[in-house]
């Protein structure tokens, strides 16, 4: 064989793998969801990070291994434990979700462009990765997840905006499917 003939086989194997590759990883690392919108394929941005979630603050905020707490980025959970003020309408419902969702499990963090909030609260995108996701798919992507399911609404904050428009195209979902806390409170 040739060397032209060597190097035009191996660039259409390098291109033909290249292909395979992007083809299996949008087909496979899609979040898990049963309606509605759904992010790009998802894969472990360099601002990742993985955690065991300990503990459920509320429907909005956890607490992992080491006792870093999680505040989801872009939404807003009705409130459950708020010092001094009442109990926001579904926010136990929104709590008991997230438990259902992460307690105990295996989560990947994912920054945007904050690293904290006011309170010292790691600002984060969270999914939950592997077969403990409630519809069996590779990651849920939990933020989203709340927000589709009526556990949570919108709520943007800049610069930490890299999935505003799905959430807002999910709450728009939920908000119309009269789900969750749109079923529920006025």
């Amino acid at each position: 064989m040739s060397k032209k003939n060597f190097y035009l086989l191996l660039g259409a194997l390098i291109t033909l793998l290249s292909y395979l590759l992007r083809n299996f990883q949008n087909t496979s690392m899609t979040p898990s969801v049963v309606e509605g919108p759904t992010p790009q394929a998802l894969s472990t941005p360099a601002s990742a990070s993985v955690g065991k979630v300990t503990r459920i603050i509320d429907g909005d905020t956890i607490e992992i291994e080491g006792g870093a707490k999680v505040r989801y980025i872009g939404i807003n959970a009705p409130e459950s434990v708020a010092p001094g003020k009442p109990m926001g309408c579904f926010g136990k419902e929104s709590s008991n979700k997230n438990i259902e969702l992460v307690l105990g499990k295996e989560v990947r963090l994912e920054k945007d462009v904050s690293e904290t909030d006011k309170y010292g609260r790691l600002l984060r995108y969270v999914y939950v990765e592997g077969p403990s996701t409630s519809s069996g798919q590779i990651s849920l992507f939990v933020n989203d997840e709340l927000v589709k399911s009526g556990y949570a609404r919108v709520s943007t904050y800049p610069p930490d905006v890299k999935y505003q428009d799905l959430f807002r195209q999910s709450e728009k979902y939920a908000r119309e499917n009269n789900l969750g806390l749109w079923k529920s409170c006025s």
